[in-house]
C-alpha cells in the first residue's frame, strides 16, 4: 500500500502527541499528519515510567523559558484539551522544588542559577539553614549552606494525563495514528521520503519528525543519520514512613516539596506515600528492553542518605518499584529540536534526559511553528538545535538531576 501525509511523526508518546497537537491546532497548518506508535499501551514508554514533574530551576534561560509555558499549559490544560465533555484533569501538585547545596561550590551554584531564574520571572527564593529549618523542620540542616526553593510554577502532575490529553485532541483535530513500527526511511538528494513500515505499508512524506524517546538513535539511522542518544535506566521507588513529615511544612499549606539532596537522591510525596530515586552509581546505557529495576540503590544509596536528611525518614519501607529509561543526551543532557542541516525536512525531537514531559508543550508548539512556518516564533529555540551536535559544542545544563 502507497500513500502520503505531510507530516510523518516517528513516536506517540507525549512528545509525539504534542507536536501532532500543536500543528494540527494551528490554523496556518493545512497538512495532514501521522503519528506511528508501535505499543499503544505504552507500558515501557518513558512518558509512562516518568516521575512527571515540572521546575523552573534551571541554570540556563531557555530552560527556565521552556518550562514556565509547560506550566501555563498544565494549569490550562483541561480547557486546552477538553472534548466533548471530556476535561482532562493532570491533577497538579504545585509543591515545589527543593535544592540543597552543602558546599561553598554547591551554594555558588544556586546562587547563579538563581540569577538566571529571577531574570526570566520565576518565583524562586534562596534560603540560608535557618530559613530552611523554619520552612521544613523535619529537615536535618547543620551540613546545609545554601537553599533554593521554588514557590510556584513548580510541581508535579498526571504523566500519562498529559500524553493522552494531546494525543485525544490531536486526533479530534484530525491527526491519524496507526499502531506499527518504522523499519526503514527512505532519502535522496538531502530529504528523507518516505517511511517503511513493519507492516509493509510504505507512506511518502513531506517531513518526518523523530519523537522516538530512548530509540532515537535507531530512528536516526534508518535515515542514513545518527544523534548522541541512548537510554540511560533510571529506578524510582515509592515507599512507606512510619511517621510521615507530610503537612508539617511552614509554607505552601503545610506541603512538602520534591527535594534534591546533595546525595543526589530525590524525594517527594506521593499521597500517602513518598517517591524517590536517585541517579545509578554507573550510569551507562542499558538494552532499549532491560526495565530491571536496581534494587539495590535503595538500600544502599538512598535509604541512608534520606535517613540523615531527617529522622522521618529513619523508618521507611518500599512498597513499589520500577525502572523506565531517560533519552539521555550524552553531549549535555539537554534536548535536540530541528532540522538536521543535511537534511532539512528530518526533524529531532530527541534527547530530553529525563525533561520531556515538561518540556513537550514547548516541543511540540515549537516544531509545529518550524514546519509551519519555517522558524521558531513564540520561543527561540535555535540553542537547542543539531548544530551543536555536529560542532561538538554542549550547550550545559549546571541544575541536572
Amino acid at each position: 500500500m502507497n500513500d502520503g501525509h505531510d507530516v510523518v511523526i516517528v513516536g506517540g508518546a507525549v512528545i509525539g502527541s504534542a507536536i501532532a497537537y500543536y500543528l494540527t491546532a494551528n490554523t496556518d497548518f493545512t497538512g495532514s499528519v501521522l503519528v506511528v506508535e508501535r505499543d499503544p499501551s505504552y507500558a515501557t514508554a518513558s512518558t509512562s515510567l516518568s516521575s512527571s514533574s515540572i521546575r523552573t530551576q534551571f541554570s540556563n534561560a531557555i530552560n527556565v523559558r521552556i518550562s514556565q509555558y509547560g506550566s501555563e499549559v498544565i494549569r490550562s490544560f483541561a480547557d486546552m484539551m477538553a472534548v466533548g465533555d471530556n476535561r482532562p484533569d493532570l491533577n497538579f501538585h504545585p509543591a515545589g522544588y527543593l535544592f540543597l547545596a552543602s558546599t561553598p561550590e554547591g551554594a555558588r551554584t544556586l546562587r547563579e542559577n538563581h540569577e538566571v531564574q529571577r531574570a526570566c520571572g520565576a518565583d524562586v527564593v534562596l534560603w540560608a539553614p535557618d530559613e530552611l529549618a523554619h520552612a521544613f523542620p523535619h529537615l536535618r540542616v547543620d551540613d546545609i549552606q545554601l537553599a533554593s526553593y521554588g514557590r510556584s510554577g513548580e510541581g508535579w502532575f498526571d504523566n500519562t494525563g498529559l500524553m493522552q490529553g494531546f494525543k485525544a485532541k490531536a486526533r479530534v483535530q484530525g491527526a491519524e495514528y496507526v499502531t506499527d513500527e518504522v523499519v526503514a526511511i527512505g532519502h535522496e538528494a538531502g530529504r528523507a521520503t518516505s517511511v517503511t513500515l513493519k507492516s509493509g505499508r510504505v507512506i511518502r512524506a513531506g517531513w518526518i519528525v523523530n519523537a522516538s524517546g530512548p530509540r532515537a538513535a535507531l530512528t536516526a539511522r534508518m535515515a542514513g543519520l545518527d544523534i548522541p542518544v541512548e537510554p540511560r535506566k533510571r529506578t524510582s521507588f515509592v515507599f512507606d514512613c512510619a511517621r510521615s513529615p507530610e503537612g508539617s511544612a511552614r509554607v505552601n499549606d503545610g506541603r512538602l516539596p520534591l527535594m534534591i539532596d546533595v546525595s543526589g537522591s530525590y524525594c517527594r510525596p506521593e499521597g500517602r506515600f513518598f517517591l524517590t530515586g536517585c541517579p545509578p552509581r554507573e550510569d551507562v546505557a542499558v538494552d532499549w528492553d532491560d526495565f530491571e529495576p536496581q534494587y539495590d540503590l535503595f538500600e544502599e544509596v538512598i535509604w541512608p542518605a534520606l535517613a540523615a536528611r531527617s529522622e522521618s525518614f529513619e523508618a521507611i519501607k518500599v512498597v513499589n518499584q520500577w525502572a523506565g529509561h531517560y533519552a539521555f543526551n550524552t553531549l549535555d543532557h539537554n534536548m535536540v529540536v530541528g532540522p538536521h542541516p543535511e537534511m532539512s525536512n528530518f526533524i529531532f525531537a530527541n534527547g530530553f534526559s529525563g525533561h520531556g514531559l515538561q518540556q513537550a508543550p514547548a516541543t511540540g508548539r515549537g516544531v509545529s511553528e518550524l514546519i509551519t512556518y519555517g522558524e521558531f516564533r513564540a520561543l527561540d529555540l535555535s540553542e537547542l538545535g543539531f548544530a551543536r551536535i555536529i560542532e561538538n559544542r554542549p550547550f550545559l545544563e549546571k541544575a541536572v538531576i
